[in-house]
């Protein structure tokens, strides 16, 4: 557990935190072994260690082809086996890349779908709480004030249309 630092909160916090870590546990033992792979290479070639080797790859195949370690060349200029390689090299870490974008994209849907979920339920409640509250203020006759915006704020927002007002203006603006 963490250092409580504002009474009631901290609980709330360290809850939050353990579930998300959990989430985040059990989602990595599903991956299947392909996609641990991928992701092991992904990460791997996005790393400083595989920039620096290489450069030195690069830098021993052109000193050892240009003749300058004093070795014989295997691999004149222009360096075709050098450029097949690096090209090999390159479609494979393209489709690891790609195949861990996917794993990557459906976890970001999965945590937006989320996100929705939660501010649609957040929505409903403070639409609840307000018709609450103002019931309370009519009861005790207690002059809230006259807010044009309270009004509308009790209504229950439809995510339907929403979104279809959405979809409205952005072809309104194209």
């Amino acid at each position: 557990m963490t250092k409580k630092t504002i009474k009631g909160l901290a609980d709330v916090i360290d809850r939050n935190i353990s579930t998300l870590l959990e989430v985040r546990r059990q989602l990595e033992i599903r991956k299947s072994p392909m996609m641990k792979v991928a992701g092991a290479i992904t990460g791997f070639c996005g790393s400083f260690l595989f920039v620096y080797l290489h450069i030195i790859w690069f830098g021993v195949w052109l000193l050892w082809n240009t003749g300058l370690l004093g070795l014989e060349p295997f691999d004149a200029y222009p360096f075709g086996l050098l450029t097949t390689t690096v090209s090999l090299e390159a479609i494979f870490l393209s489709m690891f890349v790609l195949i861990n974008q996917n794993r990557m994209t459906e976890l970001a849907d999965q945590r937006a779908d989320l996100d929705l979920q939660v501010n649609l339920l957040a929505e409903y409640e403070i639409t609840k709480v307000l018709r609450i509250v103002d019931a309370i203020s009519d009861h005790f006759d207690i002059e809230v004030g006259k807010d044009p915006e309270l009004e509308e704020l009790k209504i229950q927002i439809s995510p339907d249309m929403v979104l279809q007002e959405m979809e409205k203006m952005k072809h309104a603006l194209t």
